[in-house]
């Protein structure tokens, strides 16, 4: 039976969405865990062993390791009903985990970091100039879900798909980069089913 260990930052919400994939699947998942703030992923033997890039998440499959949260995702999904068979539908739920990379953690996730690990009083010049752009992509990312999820109770192909799981992570930590989800009920709704989901974990578990 082939191991699965996620290397992982706790923080993170890219880290958080390969947790809840497998949780879904009743996939088991060993954890290392590192601190991105104190350089754990910068060390010369994470760097050789893990990735070149000094990033995570990374999901080690027996001795290969995958970086990219959606890629990993992908993975550990293929073959389940999180993976739509339809090929319209199939590449719909793709459309929206390449989206969300673009569009919705670019924006999201990093005001989350900046403003709840960081604090916007330490940030560099460069990275303040940027908050009122990001600011306005997040809210716009926010509102196109809203308006897809209007008339419909799950992003692609009518049932909890891949693409729900993956903008779920980030999605609900939102609040913690500075939106407003009550601005956006059907965001909202659509989060509470998500979460009422069989095999759903929480951000903290």
């Amino acid at each position: 039976m082939t191991e699965y260990v996620l290397h992982e930052d706790p923080a993170s919400g890219n880290c958080y969405k390969i947790r809840l994939v497998a949780a879904h699947l009743g996939i088991p998942l060993q954890r290392r865990r590192y601190d991105i703030r104190r350089g754990e992923t910068r060390t010369p033997a994470f760097l050789a062993e893990v990735d070149a890039g000094g990033r995570i998440p990374v999901l080690q499959i027996g001795a290969r390791f995958l970086p990219e949260s959606n890629a990993a995702c992908a993975y550990l999904a293929s073959g389940s009903a999180l993976i739509p068979s339809d090929r319209f539908d199939h590449a719909d739920m793709l459309r929206w985990l390449f989206w969300e990379q673009y569009s919705h953690e670019p924006n999201i996730a990093t005001l989350r970091f900046w403003r709840r690990y960081l604090g916007e009083a330490s940030l560099a010049p460069a990275q303040t100039a940027l908050i009122p752009g990001k600011q306005a992509a997040g809210e716009a990312a926010l509102a196109l879900m809203a308006r897809h999820l209007e008339t419909r109770d799950w992003l692609a192909a009518g049932t909890l798909t891949l693409a729900d799981l993956v903008l779920y992570a980030y999605t609900h930590l939102a609040g913690e980069g500075g939106f407003d989800l009550a601005a956006y009920p059907a965001v909202e709704r659509w989060l509470a089913r998500v979460a009422a989901m069989p095999g759903h974990i929480r951000f903290d578990d």
